[in-house]
C-alpha cells in the first residue's frame, strides 16, 4: 500500500507546500469548469479561467511549455468564449449549441496542424525536444487546441476532442509526476462522456420540437 501512494503521491514531497494547495484548487476549479460546461452553464468561463492561471504559472515554475501553453490558450479562449456564449443572436436568444458547419471543421484542422507546427517550434527553441513525451505534449496541445474553440463556438463536437484528449493525458501527468492532475483528466474523461450524452440530447429534444 505504502509503495502504491509513494508512486502516487511520492514526488510532492519535493514539491512546495504553497504549489500543492495551488495545483489542487486549480483541479478543484478545472474540474467546477467541466462540469459547468456539461450543464450548459455560463459559469464554465470564469472557473475555467482561474484554474487555468494558477496552471500557467505552476507549469510555466515546472517548464513544462507546452501544457502552460495549452493553458494560456484555455484562459484567452475562455475570454472568447464568454462573449460567444452570452451574444444575442436576436433580441431573445444567445448563441445555442449546435454542430460544426464544413467551414467550421476546415478551421479545426488549420487549428490543429498549426498548433503542431507552433508547439515543435517553440520545443525546439527551448531545446526541449528530448523525449517522447515532447511528441505526445505536441499532438495532446493540439487536440485541446480544438476542443477548446469549438466550446466556445458552442458546438457539441467539442466533446469528442476533450474525451480523446483527456483520456491521453491520464496516464501522460502520471507519468510527468503529477497525480492530482492526472485524477483530474481522469475525472474530465467521465464527465466529457456525459457532457456529450446530454447536449447531444439537448439538439435531439431541439429536433423533435421543430
Amino acid at each position: 500500500m505504502s509503495q502504491i501512494f509513494d508512486l502516487l503521491f511520492g514526488q510532492y514531497a519535493e514539491y512546495q507546500v504553497t504549489d500543492i494547495v495551488l495545483e489542487i484548487v486549480a483541479v478543484v476549479f478545472g474540474f467546477l469548469s467541466v462540469w459547468f460546461s456539461k450543464q450548459n452553464n455560463i459559469w464554465v468561463f470564469p472557473t475555467g479561467m482561474l484554474s487555468t492561471a494558477i496552471f500557467v504559472y505552476l507549469l510555466l515554475k515546472w517548464e513544462l511549455l507546452g501544457d502552460m501553453m495549452i493553458n494560456a490558450y484555455y484562459f484567452l479562449m475562455s475570454v472568447y468564449g464568454w462573449y460567444v456564449w452570452t451574444r444575442k443572436v436576436d433580441e431573445t436568444h444567445v448563441t445555442p449549441i449546435s454542430t460544426t458547419t464544413k467551414n467550421q471543421k476546415l478551421i479545426s484542422v488549420g487549428i490543429f496542424f498549426a498548433t503542431l507546427l507552433f508547439v515543435y517550434i517553440v520545443y525546439r527553441v527551448f531545446d526541449k525536444w528530448t523525449s517522447w513525451v515532447a511528441y505526445v505534449d505536441t499532438i495532446t496541445t493540439a487536440i485541446f487546441f480544438v476542443g477548446m474553440w469549438l466550446m466556445a463556438k458552442r458546438k457539441i463536437e467539442n466533446w469528442i476532442f476533450w474525451i480523446v484528449g483527456d483520456i491521453i493525458s491520464v496516464p501522460l501527468y502520471l507519468y510527468k509526476g503529477f497525480t492530482f492532475t492526472s485524477l483530474q483528466y481522469l475525472g474530465f474523461t467521465v464527465i466529457a462522456i456525459f457532457g456529450y450524452l446530454a447536449w447531444k440530447k439537448h439538439l435531439n429534444n431541439i429536433h423533435q420540437t421543430v
